[in-house]
């Protein structure tokens, strides 16, 4: 893998990773919806965000019945990895699967980890709602695009454009007060 540089935006045309592209949100979904079921309710729903790490994606740690875990998308190495505070780690090849499979996958090792986790299986927010464990159309994976995305991802809140400077200055400035 080559350093990343400043500027140095790869290109990711929507028409050559469109399938991969699905089949990631849709894995990024259930990952969103594990972390919904095991965190508090914040505003807009933003306790199912995924953060940018330096390897991909993340949930940050989370807590079940006194343990903690957390589950990281890889995209260097191209695996998904679930991590406790208090067992082995698990991991799950990211590669051409189904949604089918990945969910089946990650449900599986969250319960080898006495982890169980019970999410709603619709994804929302798409015009194709096959439940998770029915999706069988949505099971491209290319590493090369999704590193490209991670790392557009991992540039974006640090090389933001002119307007977005000018937005972030004046927020530090003058913060917007609810009335």
């Amino acid at each position: 893998m080559a350093p990343m540089t400043v500027n140095s935006w790869p290109e990711l045309p929507l028409s050559e990773w469109k399938d991969t592209y699905d089949t990631l949100h849709m894995w990024t979904q259930i990952v969103g919806k594990i972390r919904l079921a095991l965190t508090p309710k914040v505003n807009h729903w933003w306790n199912t965000t995924l953060y940018v790490s330096p390897r991909g994606l993340t949930t940050s740690t989370m807590h079940y019945s006194g343990r903690l875990l957390q589950i990281d998308f890889n995209f260097i190495d191209h695996q998904l990895t679930i991590e406790t505070t208090d067992g082995p780690a698990k991991t799950i090849d990211l590669r051409p699967r189904s949604v089918a499979d990945f969910y089946q996958q990650t449900m599986d090792a969250l319960n080898s980890l006495e982890m169980p986790v019970k999410i709603w299986t619709t994804p929302v927010e798409v015009a194709d709602r096959i439940p998770f464990e029915n999706d069988e159309k949505h099971a491209s994976y290319d590493p090369e695009y999704v590193e490209k995305f991670w790392r557009i991802l991992t540039q974006a809140k640090h090389h933001p454009t002119q307007e977005q400077q000018t937005l972030l200055v004046m927020w530090q400035l003058k913060p917007i007060r609810m009335r």
